[in-house]
């Protein structure tokens, strides 16, 4: 089976910093967006690169070094992941994988400053061990400019042709992958893919919450529901917001979400059905939120006084 060399980029904008910190530095007791992360192994995680503190305090460290003016839409830093293909990993010792993205990271150093680096950490806790490089990206004459050193179509092509290039002077059994530029795909990281999983299953079990009020029990079940759409909500909304960049659409999540719309307009009479008509949020991702578009305005509005961990309403 071919085995490949995989490095993917993935661009950020504004201040999404922290949740990605907590995600790569492991900072949560437990990730339910990810049900593959074994908490009980995270202990064999590593780093290449030590974070000096928090992501945001050394991004802003660094742009503000180099003397950069920032817009709203500039790519502050840069999330890079490197794995390979999961046969790779099979029968290599801890060493020799941890030589594979040593080599994999000094490759990213070279290109990209160490001193731009974040963080360099690599997962053993999944079912694929991954490296993940964060970096700000700054030009050699101190600018901000994600564009000029990432680039375009073409530019990436190029990145993974040299990657390859470099990884199988040392292992040679790996193989140079077809390019998205050929392929016409845009890549999804596949933590989105986990967290559509994640919410499709949430999602079900308000569906049939929903499915079963009954003038009898509407009451207690309505209370159930509103204490599931208080937990799903708010990952509903990160979830979306990120997968604005991608424009792209989940079929299964779709036609889960569509079961979903069709028991909320059964339940409840017409009742249910005119007020979530009414609870229209303001997104491109409308197909996608077809559960979010119809909860109860009265529903949303308690959601949204929901303080979160900073004390602060959503």
């Amino acid at each position: 089976m071919a085995q490949h060399a995989i490095l993917r980029f993935e661009k950020h904008k504004g201040n999404p910093a922290r949740p990605l910190e907590a995600h790569h530095e492991r900072q949560k007791e437990q990730y339910a967006s990810n049900p593959d992360i074994d908490t009980s192994r995270s202990k064999y995680n590593f780093h290449i690169v030590k974070p000096e503190g928090r992501y945001y305090h050394f991004i802003q460290s660094r742009i503000e070094q180099a003397g950069c003016r920032t817009r709203r839409d500039s790519t502050r830093f840069v999330d890079t992941l490197i794995t390979a293909s999961p046969e790779f990993f099979k029968k290599k010792s801890p060493k020799e994988i941890q030589e594979f993205f040593q080599r994999a990271a000094d490759f990213l150093i070279g290109r990209v400053g160490k001193e731009n680096i974040v963080s360099a950490v690599v997962h053993m806790d999944e079912k694929t061990p991954h490296l993940h490089l964060v970096f700000v990206p700054l030009t050699e004459d101190n600018r901000l400019c994600a564009k000029e050193i990432i680039g375009n179509r073409a530019n990436l092509t190029k990145w993974q042709d040299d990657f390859h290039a470099y990884m199988v002077e040392k292992y040679p059994d790996l193989e140079r992958g077809e390019s998205a530029s050929k392929t016409g795909r845009k890549h999804i990281p596949i933590r989105l893919f986990k967290q559509a999983v994640n919410l499709s299953k949430q999602a079900r079990a308000i569906e049939a919450t929903l499915g079963d009020i009954t003038p009898f029990n509407a009451g207690k079940k309505k209370e159930e529901a509103l204490s599931l759409l208080k937990k799903w909500f708010p990952q509903m909304e990160n979830f979306s917001g990120q997968l604005k960049k991608y424009k792209v659409t989940i079929n299964d999540l779709l036609a889960e979400n569509e079961q979903l719309e069709a028991r909320a307009k059964a339940s409840e009479k017409g009742k249910m059905k005119d007020t979530m008509e009414r609870a229209k949020l303001e997104s491109e991702l409308k197909d996608i939120q077809r559960l979010v578009d119809r909860i109860p305005p009265e529903v949303l509005a308690e959601l949204k006084r929901q303080p979160n961990k900073r004390g602060r309403e959503l």
